[in-house]
């Protein structure tokens, strides 16, 4: 009781001391259904960054930090440092919009039926809008995402419906699938595709892809990398590279 009495309160104390609760699974857009395992952390510092004619918008670093509070349920923090260089503009560097989340599989994997889970994000308007550091509204992603492993192949999918207010905003979808193989138990290679309708008015659809590595040095310590780029709809170009700490166990309340 008094373990679970701590959870609760972690649960609360995460809720109230942020509004909301949080490019995408670690190093590709789309996400999985997998949450981290009860009473573990997650904990990430990456740098992730897109590129078109117009504008370079990278995070200088973010940090991305995930725990499993309850059995299938994890929450999700990602506090970025962002770099935003518009065309004709001035360089601008602070702090950008804040990512919260919670990742609940309802679905378990069996030899015949993927895992499914899903995983609101909350986007809060922590960044400066009129420096280009944020959107200025609560931006909200709803998906549903699934995964199946077979040996040493990996593949997860799905997408979502991001509602997205501000002038000249419209809501939008993303789709994405990827597939990875595990070569060793040191690497791991994948690539994704991934489609997102208009986010603009007037907008236009894009599709694109990704490929990635990730790098296991020990159980607990990986490096993740990839690199894409749209093939219809803007010309963006896209990279993310990452270090992992993952399988840490804290414990908030002593086992006896």
């Amino acid at each position: 009781m008094q373990a679970m009495f701590a959870r609760l309160l972690i649960a609360c104390l995460f809720c109230v001391l942020t509004p909301w609760i949080t490019s995408a699974g670690p190093p590709f857009r789309t996400d999985d259904p997998e949450p981290v395992e009860y009473k573990h952390w997650e904990v990430y510092l990456a740098s992730q960054g897109s590129f078109d004619h117009d504008e370079r918008s990278i995070t200088a670093p973010h940090v991305e930090i995930n725990y499993g509070v309850f059995p299938d349920v994890q929450l999700h923090l990602l506090a970025p440092l962002e770099y935003v260089k518009a065309e004709g503009q001035p360089s601008q560097y602070g702090y950008g919009d804040t990512e919260l989340g919670v990742k609940v599989r309802f679905i378990q994997e069996t030899d015949w039926c993927p895992q499914v889970g899903t995983f609101p994000i909350f986007l809060l308007p922590t960044g400066n809008e009129d420096r280009g550091l944020g959107n200025g509204e609560v931006q909200v992603f709803l998906p549903l995402w699934l995964q199946k492993s077979w040996g040493p192949w990996k593949t997860y999918g799905g997408g979502g419906y991001w509602i997205n207010p501000g002038t000249g905003n419209r809501n939008y979808w993303f789709f994405g699938w990827e597939v990875q193989y595990d070569l060793s138990q040191y690497l791991t290679l994948g690539g994704e595709l991934f489609h997102q309708t208009p986010t603009e008015v007037g907008g236009e659809s894009t599709s694109g892809f990704n490929v990635g590595a990730i790098i296991n040095f020990t159980e607990l310590h990986h490096l993740l990398l990839s690199a894409g780029k749209n093939f219809s709809g803007s010309d963006d170009k896209f990279y993310y590279v990452g270090s992992l700490l993952s399988k840490i166990s804290l414990s908030f309340v002593p086992s006896h």
